[in-house]
């Protein structure tokens, strides 16, 4: 048991018992002529080690995941047979149900649907990490029934996340980007409390250059957040790192650099290359790096260079490194560096709540499982 939360051996005996696994197996898919496929099955690799653990000491495992976002009722454009296809060719055996989110009564966390998941199991086991922030009914239904116990995967995430959180090496270094400072408010705010420096990029750093009065052009940014980032600014003394310089268009469309006020009608879409190179020091002078969120529009290679500058940095250093999933997981696999790095988490949303928090619905619902008092 680890901070009260059982392990897969806290299951006892499993030998001959149906065991349901709560996977995320939320895979990327990609279209080939008629036949959907797999675009990446690192989230169905990632699952494994629990599989596999269970089937080798004797238990039938029953898979279930989300995939998308289909609404309450079936979709075959979200359905699980190419999913299903990829688990039979790496753990044989392994029954794999249907979408969850099919059944509207998932993200409903609906008792009657939960009957119908746990009918005829045994045990269950949450090995969804990237979905634990959700309290539905796959999630924080069965624990209150089963005797239920984390899965490696999850068990791995919590480790090394609230490692970060609650046993920093320092300098601790936090990265954060993407487009939304309201997406990441609160854990900016937890993060200064833990971390040494604070490094800002993406389409939020506009919010926080509207907060001192700076020019942004046509940035994309949000207006309800600038007092909001103004006291954060105030409270965080140095802590905080803002670019020092931006890449985008100008008005007439054409591939522009400036400082950090930008001309009427100019767009901001990546870091330059000064403030890359400036994020890139603080990045190498830590022993510990979080990072969560692309610092500019990377699928766009004229946007690319200052993501992919960072997740050099990120790459390079000695520094015990961590990455947030999502959009920054993409950008590491993108410019091949996701082998590189210390941990790249399965969950963007679950890893930011996580270190905001100190826990998550999935988490305090296997702490309650009936195994674990």
């Amino acid at each position: 048991m680890i901070n009260g939360i059982p392990t897969l051996e806290d299951l006892g005996d499993v030998a001959g018992k149906r065991v349901l696994v709560r996977t995320d197996f939320n895979v990327p898919l990609s279209h080939e002529g008629a036949a959907t496929v797999i675009a990446d099955d690192f989230r169905i690799r990632a699952a494994l080690p629990t599989i596999q653990w269970l089937i080798e000491h004797g238990a039938h495992v029953v898979c279930a995941s989300h995939l998308g976002r289909p609404k309450g009722e079936p979709d075959p454009a979200y359905s699980m047979d190419p999913v299903r296809v990829r688990l039979a060719e790496l753990a044989p055996g392994v029954e794999l149900m249907e979408n969850l989110r099919f059944n509207a009564g998932e993200t409903k966390n609906d008792a009657a649907f939960v009957d119908e998941l746990i009918a005829g199991v045994d045990l269950y086991v949450n090995d969804a990490f990237g979905a634990s922030h959700r309290a539905h009914a796959s999630i924080v239904g069965p624990p209150r029934t089963l005797p239920s116990a984390m899965g490696r995967l999850l068990e791995k995430e919590v480790d090394v996340l609230l490692g970060l959180r609650d046993r920093p090496k320092r300098p601790f270094v936090a990265v954060l980007g993407g487009a939304k400072i309201s997406d990441k408010l609160g854990v900016v705010e937890a993060l200064l409390d833990i971390v040494d420096s604070l490094v800002i990029g993406g389409a939020m750093c506009f919010t926080f250059f509207a907060a001192q009065g700076k020019r942004i052009g046509d940035s994309l940014f949000e207006p309800d957040q600038v007092e909001t980032c103004a006291r954060i600014l105030d409270a965080s003394g140095t802590k905080i790192h803002l670019p020092e310089d931006l890449v985008g268009v100008d008005a007439d469309g054409n591939f522009a650099t400036w400082g950090t006020n930008l001309p009427d009608g100019a767009k901001g879409f990546d870091i330059g290359p000064g403030s890359a190179a400036a994020f890139s020091d603080v990045i190498m002078d830590a022993r510990m790096v979080f990072w969560n969120g692309p610092m500019g529009m990377f699928e766009d290679d004229r946007f690319a260079a200052g993501t992919r500058t960072v997740a050099q940095a990120m790459a390079d250093t000695k520094a015990f490194t961590v990455v947030g999933g999502g959009d920054s997981a993409a950008a590491l696999a993108q410019f091949r560096l996701d082998d590189d790095v210390d941990h790249v988490s399965t969950g963007g949303g679950a890893s930011l709540e996580l270190l905001e928090l100190g826990d998550l619905p999935g988490l305090a619902a296997l702490r309650g499982a009936s195994n674990a008092n």
